[in-house]
C-alpha cells in the first residue's frame, strides 16, 4: 500500500529517517510530507510511534479530474463498502484547484455526495456526516487535472499527545512534534532498541547498545521536558490515545494492532527500570511548576530531575548521575520565545558550566531564531534545520562540543576557551557576548555614580540613568526605589528600535549585555530587571494593553522580559513628598512618567489658590495628586480606561484627598470636553497630556493623532478656562510643532515652556517631550 505522512516545513529528512527506523519503505522525502509503502501494521505502527509526523495518510485512489462530473466518477469507483466499515461516519476536507474546481469547499461536498451515494448502493445506507468528531476522515488533493482521495489513519494530529494540566499562567509548551525534533538532533534517544532487545540500566553497554545519556535541559519549557521524558520511558507517543482514524478501515488488523500495544507495554515496562537521565532547570518558576504538573498527570514525574538553574546545584547533580554511569550527555536549550532576561541568563549558565569543566564536550542544541546562542557555544556546527515556528523562521541549531576525555566524575577536565568578561567594579568579571560592551559598562558606572549623587542631593529617588549615551547600546534605564520598608531597587531597560543598517543579531547581543550588565552595577537583585523589548517571549506577550501614553519612546510597547515574582501588595514610590502605586510586571508604562517630573512640579505651583483642576488622558492620576498638594479645592480626572481611573483614585487615596470634591469620569476625552464646553463647567488649571496616537476601540471609529488634531483640542481645551484659566498641554511626539496660526484663529495663545520642564536625568534627551502653556487670546 502507499501511505505518507505530514509535517512541518523542515521536518522532511528526520521524519524520512524515522519512518526508515520504523520499518516503512520505500521512503521518499517531498515538501511538507514523507510518502512511503508498507502493510497495514506498518502504517499503523508508525502512528503509534512517530513523534515527527503530524498526521498518517494512506492513498486510496488516484484519477484523471478536469470537472466535477470526473470527480464525483472517480471517487464512486472506489469501493468505499469495503474500504470503511459499516456504519463509519465520515468528513471530507479538500485542497488545491484547477480551472473548473476552483471551490475546495464545493469539491469537498462533491466527493461527499459521491461517498454516500456509493454506500447507499452497495451497502445499503448512506454514510452519516460528521464534521466534528467523525470515525473516517477523508481528505481530497487536486493538482492540476489528477485528484488523489486518502484517508486520514490518524485522527487528530499526532503531535496532540501532552496531557493538559490546569492554567499555565501565561506559559506555552513548545508543541510536542517540534520539541521532538529538537531532541531527535541532540541523539536524545530511547533507551531499549528494537523489541526482543534487553534494556540497558545505564552502567554498562549491553546487545551493542551505547550508555543512555545524560540531557541536561535548561530553559527547554515544559514540552520539551515532558517528550523527553517520553522518550526515557520509552513510551509510544500514541500509547494512550483511544480512538484511531484507522478503526473504521476495514484494512485494520485488530490482532496485529493489539501486538503493537502489547509491544509497546513491554517496552514501557523495560524501560521503567532505566534511572532517570534528565536534568531540568529553568529560571521562570512558572514554567516548571507547569512542567512538573504535566509530568505528573502523564505518569512521567520519575523521569526528571529539576534543579536550581545554578552552577553549583546543577554540577551536584549532575555528577550525582554519571559518577560511574557515563561520561556522555546533551544540552539543549529552547531559545526561540525565552524573555530577554532569562535567555541571557541561561547563556551565562551554559557558559559558566562549560568554563568551570563542566559537560564542555556535551553538544549544545537549541531551538532559536537568532545566532546569539552560538556566541556562547563556541562549537562548530554540527547539524541545523531550518523550520518554521508560529510562521516565522526559526533553526534548530546543534554546536559540537570540545574535545577532551572525562575525569574520573565522568565529566570533561578540558575547560573552554573563555568568554570575553567586563569588570563591573566588584571584583567579579561579567562574561558578555560583544567584548566592546567594556565601555557600556564603563560609561553606565560613571552616570550611576552621578546620579546616585545627584538623587541624594536633591531626594530623587526614582530616574533616569542612562539614557542612549552610546549610540550602539541603544537603550533607555530607569531606576526606581520603592518606599520604606521595603526599600527595593527596580531598574526598567527599554531597548529603542536600531536602525536598519544595524545587524539585529547584534543590537540583541548588545541589549543581553546590557541586561547582564546592569544589575551588576546599580545593584539590583536579577528579578527585579524589566526588560522591554520588540523581541518575542514564550508564551506571547507578557504585558498587558498599555493606555493613552503606550506610544512612542520611552513609553514603548512590543513585548518582552518581566519579574516573574507574584506580588498581591502593591509597590509604592515617592515623589515630591507624594506617593505613588507602581506596576512593573502587568503594564507597558510603570504608572508615572519620570520625566514629567518638573512638569507635576508646575502644576502644583499653579494650583495654589485654584478652585478647580481639570485633568485630561490622566493615566494614574499623578498631575491630580500633585494638583490637591498644590490646593486645589476641587478636582476633575477624565481618562478612557476604568482600570487607570481606579488607579488614580487608589493614588488621590493614599495620599489622603478623599471627597465628592474629587471626581473621577470615565469618557473619552475628546467627545467628553466638547460636551462640556457646551455647558458652564469651567476650570481654573488644566493638565492635558494626551497620546501621540490612538486608535482605540472604545473611541468607535474615530482616531486622534496629537499633530493633525491638536488646534481642536486646544481650541476646545481653552473653551473649557475660566478667563484668566492656564491650560499645560504637553505631549511626547518628538517632531510636534504647534500651526500657531491656526491657533490664533482658534482663539489659542500657546507658549513653549518645554526646556524649563526637561529634568535633569533626561537633559540628554530634550526631545522626551514638548510642553506648554495655553491660554485664551
Amino acid at each position: 500500500m502507499e501511505f505518507y505522512a505530514s509535517c512541518p516545513e523542515g521536518f522532511e529528512s528526520a521524519l524520512a529517517d524515522e519512518l526508515r527506523s520504523l520499518g516503512a519503505r520505500q521512503v521518499r522525502k517531498l515538501k511538507g510530507r514523507v510518502s512511503f509503502a508498507g502493510e497495514a501494521a506498518d502504517a499503523m505502527r508508525i502512528c503509534l510511534w512517530s513523534r515527527l509526523a503530524s498526521r498518517v495518510f494512506v492513498v486510496l485512489a488516484r484519477f484523471t479530474c478536469e470537472d466535477a462530473d470526473d470527480l464525483y466518477e472517480g471517487t464512486y469507483d472506489i469501493p468505499w463498502e469495503r474500504t470503511l466499515r459499516r456504519g463509519s461516519t465520515i468528513a471530507v476536507t479538500a485542497r488545491g484547484t484547477n480551472d473548473r474546481l476552483r471551490n475546495t469547499h464545493f469539491t469537498a461536498l462533491r466527493v461527499k455526495d459521491a461517498i454516500c451515494d456509493r454506500l447507499a448502493e452497495r451497502a445499503g445506507a448512506r454514510a452519516v456526516v460528521d464534521t466534528e468528531q467523525p470515525d473516517a476522515r477523508i481528505a481530497v488533493s487536486l493538482h492540476g487535472e489528477r485528484a488523489s482521495i486518502h484517508l486520514d489513519l490518524s485522527s487528530e494530529p499526532l503531535f496532540r499527545r501532552h496531557p493538559k494540566a490546569g492554567g499555565t499562567g501565561g506559559v506555552r509548551p513548545l508543541r510536542a512534534d517540534y520539541a521532538a525534533l529538537a531532541l531527535v538532533q541532540a541523539v536524545w534517544r530511547a533507551p531499549s532498541g528494537p523489541a526482543g532487545d534487553e534494556v540497558n540500566d545505564g552502567t554498562a553497554p549491553s546487545n551493542g547498545q551505547a550508555p543512555l545519556p545524560v540531557l541536561l535541559d535548561v530553559c527547554g519549557g515544559p514540552g520539551i521536558v515532558l517528550e523527553a521524558a517520553s522518550i526515557a520511558a520509552d513510551r509510544a507517543p500514541g500509547l494512550l490515545r483511544d480512538y484511531w482514524g484507522f478503526f473504521s478501515w476495514t484494512a485494520c488488523d485488530e490482532a496485529a494492532w493489539n501486538d503493537l500495544l502489547d509491544e509497546a507495554d513491554r517496552r514501557a515496562e523495560r524501560a521503567s527500570r532505566t534511572p532517570a537521565r534528565i536534568v531540568s532547570c529553568d529560571f521562570d518558576g512558572q514554567a516548571t511548576a507547569l512542567a512538573r504538573r504535566m509530568l505528573k498527570t502523564a505518569g512521567l514525574s520519575d523521569r526528571v530531575m529539576f534543579v536550581q538553574p545554578d552552577v553549583d546545584a546543577i554540577a551536584a547533580k549532575l555528577r550525582g548521575r554519571t559518577r560511574a554511569v557515563t561520561a556522555s550527555g546533551a544540552i539543549i536549550i529552547n531559545a526561540a520565545d525565552l524573555p530577554f532576561r532569562s535567555m541571557n541568563r541561561a547563556l551565562d549558565l551554559i557558559g559558566d558550566l562549560r568554563e568551570d569543566g563542566m559537560c564542555a564536550t556535551w553538544p549544545l542544541t537549541a531551538l532559536t531564531r537568532d545566532n546569539l546562542v552560538a556566541r556562547a557555544a563556541a562549537g562548530a556546527v554540527e547539524a541545523s534545520t531550518d523550520i518554521k515556528l508560529d510562521n516565522a523562521a526559526a533553526r534548530v541549531v546543534t554546536y559540537a562540543g570540545e574535545a577532551g576525555g572525562p575525569d574520573a566524575d565522568g565529566l570533561t577536565s578540558n575547560p573552554r576557551t573563555p568568554r570575553a568578561t567586563v569588570d563591573v567594579g566588584d571584583g567579579k568579571p561579567v562574561p558578555v557576548l560583544i567584548p566592546e560592551s567594556d565601555q557600556f559598562t564603563a560609561r553606565l558606572r560613571k552616570v550611576a555614580r552621578q546620579r546616585r549623587k545627584w538623587g541624594a542631593r536633591t531626594g530623587v529617588t526614582c530616574y533616569r540613568v542612562y539614557d542612549a549615551d552610546l549610540p550602539d547600546y541603544a537603550a533607555a534605564i530607569d531606576l526606581y526605589e520603592t518606599c520604606a520598608p521595603t526599600r527595593e531597587r527596580w531598574a526598567v531597560i527599554a531597548e529603542y528600535a536600531a536602525p536598519k543598517s544595524v545587524d539585529p543579531e547584534r543590537a540583541q547581543a548588545r541589549f543581553l549585555d546590557i541586561l547582564t550588565i546592569t544589575p551588576r552595577v546599580l545593584g539590583v537583585e536579577p528579578d527585579r530587571i524589566v526588560a522591554r523589548s520588540r523581541a518575542r517571549s514564550r508564551g506571547g506577550s507578557q504585558y498587558a494593553r498599555g493606555g493613552a501614553h503606550a506610544e512612542g519612546s520611552p513609553r514603548m510597547g512590543g513585548t518582552g522580559a518581566h519579574a516573574a515574582t507574584a506580588r498581591h501588595e502593591p509597590l509604592l514610590i515617592q515623589e515630591g513628598g507624594l506617593t505613588f502605586e507602581v506596576d512593573f510586571e502587568n503594564y507597558l508604562d510603570t504608572g508615572i512618567f519620570l520625566d514629567h517630573r518638573v512638569t507635576r512640579g508646575l502644576v502644583r505651583e499653579h494650583a495654589a489658590g485654584c478652585r478647580r483642576f481639570l485633568n485630561l488622558f490622566a493615566y494614574t492620576g499623578t498631575a491630580t495628586c500633585y494638583a490637591a498638594d498644590g490646593g486645589a479645592a476641587a478636582t476633575t480626572t477624565v481618562d478612557l480606561s476604568n482600570t487607570y481611573l481606579d488607579w488614580a483614585r487608589r493614588n488621590m487615596e493614599r495620599n489622603g484627598f478623599t471627597g465628592p470634591s474629587h471626581r473621577f469620569v470615565r469618557a473619552d476625552v475628546l467627545s467628553w470636553i466638547q460636551r462640556e464646553a457646551c455647558t458652564d463647567h469651567r476650570w481654573d488649571l488644566i493638565f492635558c497630556d494626551p497620546p501621540t496616537f490612538s486608535n482605540s476601540a472604545k473611541m468607535g471609529q474615530r482616531t486622534f493623532d496629537v499633530q493633525r488634531d491638536h488646534v481642536e483640542l486646544l481650541g476646545n481645551l481653552v473653551r473649557l478656562l475660566t478667563g484668566d484659566g492656564l491650560a499645560i498641554f504637553s505631549c511626547n511626539l518628538r517632531t510636534f510643532r504647534p500651526d500657531v496660526e491656526a491657533l490664533a484663529r482658534a482663539g489659542v495663545c500657546i507658549e513653549d515652556i518645554s526646556a524649563q520642564t526637561i529634568p535633569e536625568d533626561y537633559a540628554r534627551n530634550p526631545k522626551i517631550h514638548r510642553c506648554y502653556l495655553v491660554r485664551h487670546r
